[in-house]
């Protein structure tokens, strides 16, 4: 041991308690069970602090002066008062000793009588070290002057290294001192604003890939690749969140700031998505796009740095307005934080959506981007007063260092020292960090190799958080192109995502109370790495599940033409058939008032077409393209090509045209008038599914045609020169479809989403209990930001695969990722294989007890040198003969 930083506090006050009743090193030491240098050296230090702690009385004039005013206008009556005006002014500064002293004489003693009787939580909770607690069992303070004398004694017998524990622990019992139900008022703050800010961030990110994909117009690979991007940011500024935190700004600080930037980050993306800012023109369609999509990039860094940067903060400061009596409800309290996040997590991705899915615009009507990502924003400054409301309830530990800059520069050193001894004179190490111990303690570098040995297991991790997180992007997307129909409800493509946290509520108790304890009673040893690979495989069934999906989607799918190709299709707009004969087809009989069937593919731009073998056209067509002959009833008319689509409508809605077979101009009335010129056709008009109403009219007359819609399809009804006004005329227009319907149906979705719920409980569940479980105390941070490393590094992987493979197919990617994490999950099973758990808290005992002994042999040696030096001056001299 040797280090005075290696005593414990008991180990410290009894030494100090000791050498004052001025018994020997060696009769300390052993009462203490520490060695005799050890005593040695915490005796000359604690004379050392003594005389700096000593040398001043206040901190500054400021303080003294706040001091007297607050004793002299304040006639305090119970502790909670005391304790409040304490906190405000002492807390924020690093007082010494003596100060903490003049807080005692006048703040504690004049208010003795009225502290009487919470004289046992004064000494046995805040005040007393470990030898007053002892006297204090026998002899309690019966009134106001024995406990002024017995505060005077026990500040007497209080080290000068133990003045800031001493405060920071009374400060937390003052934070917890106002209890609801048992529990520190400040904990419902914390809870609250944890729901509030999980509900802006995942709702924000459930529509975010709609958002890249129809507003900002990115195509599917772009759209996947910034959602992915933003993804990992969030889980790689948790690390930079932490080391301010613990290092410069403390807890609260660093998530005051950092909610602000979150705050004005929700905003900027709410402002980026109101497309009416630069529509000059009124069309419905941003003129500068740049615009837009630079401030929603700036948006989204300022919300990765916001959530990230206090994801490590909020759980840990809720964590310390707990005191160590406690326990019990601290455990309760994390529960009911994490039911918080999925809480608002599943109301995000319902109420987002539905907000998303809404028309508002100055304008035009469009989407409802601002308000989806305006709620979100409103929320995360909600979250930010409610923190800040409950201020002068909190709790606020000052910085302590952060162990990950430790961890850090102990690794950087052990590398440069056995880069610097790399020659062969050298002799080799058990292990490449025993390099470190010249400047470090052998404790931290046990503890750092227990922290790698985890640390190895964790490279083949990010595959499966490649996966899982596809589920915002890649399985959003392939909703968006299937039936959300469920009769009574409608599921909009976003809305599949709360799937997820609803089968988590679920299975995370089945798991545990079920599932985990049958493989145990049926003698299987089911190990966390075991489970781990096993929610591993489940992901990979879950990919094999969503290509499964894909291909039935693929099947509803027509055949667009290539790029060196054209379609036509023919329409009889006249009311008699006719014969045509297209070059390279058989001859083609059109019924009047019809359509073909299918479009006809031609490899060439020219296409030589004849009508009942009298007249004979040549047709210009454009590579890529499909289009429709419109066929006039007189042959010698022109005949008109229409542009028709060469993809499905987005967002699953339906595109619809009219085309007008009459010889004179017709109305038509959806949600706005449009006028059809005679033998002509209109734009295609983008409707929601559902039932639709379309008014066809020509001077005082008019036909309703009434039609119900399903999702991603594409029609033309043609109206022919035949129709005859009135409650029948809806049987004479004619139906063409050029694009089917979705119709595979959403919930085809269900297995993927529970596969790979499955496999997040068994393996982001598991991973993090035996992190914690093979990790000495101090350590969890690092596995924490370890651990957050792997999601980030996962999302960058689908970075890479969506802008360099360039599959065109989908299922074929999904296989991919599937086959990927296979691969990675038999190499994760060998790693696992030959593991060997261990206990950390055993392994440090017998580390310090070994450290113990060999400090003990080297006190025996010196005194045995210390010995032989008196012998050999006693030693009588020889004489010269």
């Amino acid at each position: 041991m040797g280090k005075t930083a290696d005593l414990t506090v008991v180990q410290k006050t009894t030494i100090n308690t000791l050498h004052k009743e001025g018994k020997t090193q060696k009769v300390i030491a052993k009462e203490a069970g520490c060695s005799q240098s050890s005593v040695s050296k915490h005796i000359n230090g604690e004379a050392k602090g003594r005389k700096r702690c000593g040398r001043k009385i206040y901190t500054s004039n400021r303080d003294k002066r706040t001091l007297e005013r607050i004793v002299k206008q304040n006639p305090f009556k119970n502790m909670g008062e005391i304790h409040k005006e304490w906190t405000a002014c002492f807390q924020r500064s690093k007082v010494n000793a003596a100060v903490y002293q003049e807080v005692l004489e006048h703040f504690m003693l004049p208010a003795a009588e009225q502290l009487d009787g919470d004289a046992d939580f004064i000494f046995q909770q805040d005040l007393a070290p470990i030898i007053v607690k002892r006297k204090m069992r026998h002899a309690r303070p019966n009134n106001a002057e024995e406990l002024k004398a017995t505060i005077r004694a026990t500040w007497a017998l209080i080290p000068p290294e133990q003045c800031h524990r001493l405060i920071d622990s009374m400060s937390r019992r003052i934070a917890a001192s106002t209890v609801v139900f048992g529990y520190p008022l400040s904990i419902f703050f914390i809870v609250v604003n944890e729901f509030c800010e999980r509900f802006s961030y995942y709702g924000m990110r459930a529509v975010l890939v709609l958002y890249f994909r129809y507003f900002l117009k990115w195509d599917d690979d772009l759209a996947t690749s910034i959602y992915h991007t933003f993804v990992a940011l969030c889980y790689l500024t948790p690390i930079l969140g932490a080391i301010v935190a613990d290092s410069w700004l403390g807890k609260f600080k660093t998530i005051i700031y950092l909610s602000i930037v979150y705050a004005i980050g929700q905003v900027a993306m709410s402002v980026s998505a109101i497309n009416d800012i630069t529509d000059t023109n009124k069309d419905g369609t941003p003129d500068n796009m740049t615009f837009h999509v630079a401030l929603s990039m700036v948006g989204l860094f300022l919300i990765a740095l916001g959530t990230g940067g206090i994801k490590p903060c909020v759980a840990a400061f809720g964590g310390d307005q707990f005191s160590d009596n406690q326990e019990s409800q601290r455990r309760t309290f994390f529960s009911v934080f994490y039911l918080c996040i999925n809480g608002g997590s599943l109301l995000s991705t319902i109420i987002t959506p539905i907000l998303r899915a809404e028309e508002c615009g100055i304008h035009t009507k469009q989407e409802c981007y601002p308000l989806a990502f305006g709620v979100p924003a409103a929320l995360m400054v909600v979250a930010l007063v409610v923190f800040v409301a409950g201020s002068p309830m909190y709790y606020k530990a000052e910085p302590q260092g952060n162990i990950m800059m430790d961890v850090c520069k102990c690794i950087g050193f052990a590398l440069k020292n056995r880069f610097r001894h790399r020659s062969s004179q050298y002799p080799k190490r058990e292990h490449w960090m025993d390099w470190a111990d010249e400047k470090y303690d052998k404790l931290l570098i046990a503890q750092i190799k227990m922290v790698l040995k985890v640390l190895l297991l964790y490279t083949p991790l990010p595959m499966f958080w490649t996966l899982f997180d596809q589920k915002g992007s890649r399985w959003t997307l392939q909703a968006t192109t299937m039936d959300g129909n469920f009769g009574l409800l409608v599921i909009q493509p976003d809305q599949m995502q709360t799937v997820n946290p609803i089968l988590i509520l679920t299975l995370v108790p089945i798991m545990d109370s079920l599932i985990y304890p049958l493989i145990k009673k049926c003698g299987l040893n089911f190990t966390p790495l075991k489970r781990m690979t096993a929610g591993m495989f489940m992901a990979a069934i879950a990919f094999v599940c969503a290509a499964l999906v894909q291909l039935e989607i693929d099947k509803t799918l027509p055949v667009f033409p290539s790029a060196t190709q054209t379609q036509l299709k023919l329409l009889n707009m006249g009311s008699n058939p006719v014969t045509v004969n297209l070059e390279g087809n058989e001859p083609l009989v059109l019924p009047a008032n019809k359509a073909s069937d299918d479009f006809f593919t031609f490899e060439t731009e020219s296409v030589n077409i004849s009508i009942n073998d009298t007249v004979v056209k040549t047709i210009s067509m454009t590579k890529g393209q499909r289009r429709t002959l419109l066929i006039p009833s007189n042959i010698s008319d022109e005949w008109l090509l229409t542009q028709d689509l060469t993809v499905k409508p987005e967002k699953g809605r339906n595109a619809v045209r009219f085309i007008n077979g009459m010889n004179k101009t017709l109305n038509l009335l959806t949600f706005e008038v449009t006028e059809i010129e005679a033998f002509n056709y209109s734009n295609n008009t983008i409707i929601k599914n559902g039932k639709v109403t379309f008014i066809i009219q020509s001077e005082a007359q008019s036909c309703e045609y009434i039609r119900e819609f399903g999702f991603g399809s594409s029609y033309s009804f043609f109206i022919p020169s035949t129709l005859v006004f009135g409650p029948s005329c809806q049987e004479s227009i004619t139906e063409i479809e050029y694009i089917k319907p979705n119709t595979v149906h959403i919930a085809l979705q269900i297995p993927q989403y529970f596969f790979i719920t499955a496999g997040e409980v068994m393996f982001s569940v598991t991973g993090l209990e035996f992190s914690y479980s093979q990790a000495p105390n101090n350590m969890k941070a690092v596995l924490q930001a370890g651990w957050l490393l792997t999601v980030a590094v996962g999302n960058f992987i689908v970075l890479i695969v969506a802008e360099l493979a360039k599959i065109p197919k989908q299922w074929a990617e999904y296989i991919l990722f599937a086959s990927l994490l296979l691969a990675v999950c038999f190499i994760f099973s060998i790693m696992a294989h030959f593991y060997t758990y261990i206990d950390p808290a055993e392994i440090e005992a017998q580390f310090k007890r070994k450290s113990s002994d060999d400090d003990r042999d080297e006190d025996d040696i010196t005194q045995l040198k210390e010995l032989n030096g008196e012998m050999g001056e006693n030693k009588p001299k020889e004489s010269k003969l």
